[in-house]
Parts: C-alpha cells; structure tokens; sequence
C-alpha cells in the first residue's frame, strides 16, 4: 500500500478519530490543534482529553499547534474544523497547501454567506487542490473504539476517491465511493437538523412508532431539499443518507442529538449548546435550511417547525401538528423512471 504523509486539521473528535486509523495504517500523520495543551496531551499521553477522554491513540498520531508544521510535506489534507472556522484556517492554511494536493472536507455544516456547503468553500478558497468529502454514519468515539462501520469519499475525481479508499480503510474503517459530490455532502449536513428534532423526541417521550415515522419523513425532507439544489435523491438511500440519519438520530453520543435531547427538557439554546462544549451543526443549519426551503418553496415541516420552536420560541408540538398536518400525501416521491405504479 502506498504511503501517505497526511494532515488532519482540527483536532476534534471526528479529525482525532481519522488521525488514528491514519497513523494504525502506517501513514505519517500530523494532527493539527489549536493549543499547546492539547497537542502535549495528545504526544505525551497519548489521548485528547477534551473530546475522547480515556481513549489511546496510536504512536504515529503526532500534534502540533503549528499549521506549517502540519502540512508541510503533506500529500494528503483532512479538515475537521467546524464550519463557523472553515473560512479562517483555509485562509490561515493555503500557504503550504501546494497545487494539486489531496483535500477532503469532514466538516457536515453550511455556509451561511451564500449558502455554500464546505466542498465548495475548499473549490473557491483553495482552487488549486482536488477536492472530496468524506461523509456517513462515522460517530467518532466508536470508531477510536474500533466498532466497524462504513463511510463514503466522494468526489468527480475518481483517482482522489480511489487514493482515499486505500488510505482510510481497514477491518473495521470501510470506505465506499460516490461520484455525487454535492449529495452525500447534502446528506452529511442535512441530518443534523433531524438529530436535533430526534433528541426534543426523545425528551418529550415519544413512541418508537412515533420516532419511525418521523426518521423516514426527516427522509424524505432530505431528498426533496436536495433535488431542490440538484443533487441525486438515490444517494440518500446510501451511508451518507439514511446510514448517517439512522446513527446521529439514535444514539447520545450524538452532539446534534444531545442538544436536541436539552431543548426536550426545557432548557434554553443557549444552555443546551454549553452544556455540551462542542459545536453542534445542525444548529445552524436548521436556521440555513428553513430560511433556504421557504426560498424555494420546498416542503419541510420538520425543518420549518425546529425554526420556529429554536428561534421563535414556538412550542415543542408545533413538530407534531406540522407532520400530522401537512399537504403531501405521497409515500414514496422518487422512484427509477419506468417503475410500475
């Protein structure tokens, strides 16, 4: 297998998690973090105490608080930073990025000047890399804890996919392609939003049927938004789609999940977001997308109802009176051209 010196930047939970199988793969493998504490944490005791408390990293993961440090050199780049800080590392970054370097986004979250998702701020900032995204159902502490799972690089370029498939995957990391770009991203970031509204769900005590029914509406929703911006609705039935809905709306160790679970309580967003002490996404994507779906005339009751419970402070029911209520009646809106009625 071919080596790779790979850079990770952001030394968050999920660039942690793909820094370790990196470095178990045998890639040189620099983690970039924003402070020395971290990075003497990572190097000498082998953990991030902030976000994966207790969990050893393998030797080869060495951290730095210097991004020259960490990518020069470096024929792979991962940026794991959120989205609120995306603009600024790049710009931070792009002078030891050479030309045609490798660079994937792990990054699920939206722009909000102009609406871009993080593939095409890496095309405009950085338009001299090959760029990919690297999305699924990818819950960082289980796959620092080697739980098998699957996740999907995507990308036009199928050289970059094909280099990323071989870097990443191991027995219990498998890495499937997509050339749908702009889908699995969609996927990635748009299930935040309902990680939020299966959190307030669970507060609240709703039925296992009642929590059924709303994933595959949260489904639908996805898929009709993302034919909206034209993207292939098919790729939702894949990781990046219901894979990653299904994980981020079922388990605690979801942050998006977790700050839903609060607001359920009663909690104010503002408590919810630093009891958790990490970003949470979908926060502001929920707010992009509302405002986004009202712009296109797309219907979203899931995504229109957590707008209006979050920012104006509408009740919890107003989720269950939008979906009992609403105008579509189709099951199944996308089918293969040619499929029997």
């Amino acid at each position: 297998m071919t080596q790779h010196t790979a850079a990770i930047l952001g030394g968050g939970s999920f660039g942690t998690a793909m820094a370790s199988i990196l470095a178990e793969n045998g890639h040189g493998t620099r983690l970039w973090v924003r402070d020395p504490e971290t990075a003497a944490a990572i190097n000498e005791d082998r953990e991030n105490p902030r976000y994966l408390p207790g969990q050893a990293l393998p030797a080869g993961v060495v951290a730095s608080e210097s991004l020259e440090e960490v990518l020069k050199g470096a024929d792979l780049v991962f940026v794991a930073v959120p989205s609120s800080a995306f603009v600024e590392v790049l710009g931070q970054a792009r002078h030891w990025v050479p030309d045609g370097t490798i660079v994937v986004s792990c990054t699920k979250g939206i722009l909000e000047d102009g609406f871009l998702l993080m593939s095409q701020v890496l095309q405009r900032e950085w338009p001299h890399t090959r760029v990919g995204v690297l999305s699924g159902p990818n819950l960082a502490r289980e796959i620092v804890e080697r739980k098998f799972t699957g996740t999907v690089i995507a990308s036009g370029d199928e050289a970059l996919r094909a280099t990323i498939q071989k870097a990443l995957s191991c027995d219990y990391f498998r890495v499937y392609d997509n050339p749908d770009l702009y889908g699995v991203e969609l996927g990635g970031a748009l299930k935040n939003i309902y990680a939020v509204a299966s959190g307030m769900a669970a507060a609240i005590g709703v039925g296992e049927n009642s929590r059924s029914f709303m994933l595959t509406r949260a489904l639908a929703e996805m898929s009709r938004f993302a034919v909206g911006l034209g993207a292939n609705p098919l790729t939702f039935l894949g990781l990046a789609g219901v894979g990653d809905l299904i994980a981020t709306c079922s388990s605690s160790l979801s942050r998006n999940y977790r700050v839903g679970y609060e607001l359920g309580q009663g909690k104010s967003l503002e408590q919810a977001v630093a009891d958790l002490g990490q970003t949470a996404e979908g926060i502001n994507t929920i707010k992009l997308v509302a405002e986004r779906a009202r712009e296109l005339q797309v219907y979203m009751p899931l995504a229109t109802a957590l707008y209006d419970i979050i920012y104006d402070h509408q009740p919890l029911e107003t989720m269950v009176v939008r979906l009992m209520s609403g105008e579509h009646k189709h099951d199944v809106e996308f089918s293969f051209h040619g499929a029997s009625s």
